[in-house]
């Protein structure tokens, strides 16, 4: 039989893939803070319930996909937390983009109550939670990737145990590492192509087809041509995963300029009001409307 899934955040990443497990025919029931959020997913069939807690209390095995590292202490250690009710029988997973420290300290609370648990970031945006293509960063042990394994493959296009517990944090570092450079690189390609007075759909064909191509330049530019800044992933969030991988950074000793610039230009966005905005809004640093001057 099908293990009975709980899944506690249905943002924007969260509610594509209780769908796709709903789709599967899986046992779903959510909690999300903001209840509303969940509403369609409870017309689509998932149940609700008042906390985290309850949603263990229901569930076998628990996702869960919050916004910064302070919500997963909450969702687990909390009043109404998931280890309030974990027993034996659970199975955790935290896809939060989260630290590798956070990561540990689960792993290691878990394993003093016999529960197993997995660190398991997400990269591929709203539209890869949509079309079930995400890429799956996986930390702890291998014989509880296993289990868990055919439930990612769900939502997801590629999924690997990157190693022991806080590993999936740290690949989604080095994945967020990258972004950044991409990103920064995308909205400079735009600059600078529309101040060459150039055909900018032209050149996104063009440099797209060559050595330039890069997931950034391919979901995000057509959106900021479209003036299209919808959070896919939220200036927000980002500003959070590229300090953890600064700090990560620091702790080892290695100076990342590049992510180091990144951060401050995130954070000059949100200090403008963008906060809320995707992080293809980062074209607003040289279009304050995220429009072109021509």
């Amino acid at each position: 039989m099908k293990k009975t899934i709980g899944f506690i955040g249905t943002g924007v990443m969260g509610f594509s893939i209780v769908k796709h497990l709903l789709t599967a025919d899986y046992t779903v029931t959510v909690y999300n803070r903001t209840k509303s959020k969940a509403d369609e997913l409870i017309r689509l069939g998932a149940n609700w319930a008042d906390s985290p807690a309850e949603v263990t209390e229901k569930s076998e095995i628990i996702f869960t996909i919050v916004g910064y590292p302070k919500d997963v202490e909450e969702s687990y250690f909390g009043e109404n937390g998931i280890f309030k009710t974990a027993t034996e029988k659970h199975i955790l997973v935290d896809m939060t983009t989260s630290t590798p420290t956070l990561a540990k300290k689960l792993y290691n609370e878990a394993q003093q109550r016999g529960i197993e648990v997995l660190d398991a970031p997400v990269s591929g945006g709203d539209l890869g939670a949509k079309n079930g293509t995400l890429t799956v960063m996986v930390g702890g042990d291998v014989n509880t990737y296993e289990k868990v394994k055919p439930i990612f493959e769900l939502f997801s296009a590629k999924v690997n145990l990157q190693g022991e517990a806080g590993s999936g944090q740290h690949t989604k570092m080095a994945n967020q590492i990258m972004i950044a450079g991409t990103m920064m690189g995308m909205a400079e390609l735009l600059v600078y192509a529309e101040a060459a007075n150039l055909d900018l759909e032209k050149v996104l064909d063009t440099v797209g087809g060559g050595s330039a191509q890069n997931w950034s330049l391919s979901n995000y530019a057509p959106r900021i041509i479209k003036e299209d800044f919808t959070a896919g992933f939220f200036v927000k969030h980002f500003i959070k995963d590229l300090k953890i991988a600064l700090d990560e950074a620091e702790k080892m000793s290695l100076d990342l300029a590049s992510t180091r610039l990144a951060k401050q230009l995130y954070e000059d966005l949100a200090q403008n009001g963008f906060e809320n905005d995707g992080t293809q809004a980062i074209i607003k640093l040289w279009w304050p409307e995220g429009k072109r001057s021509r």
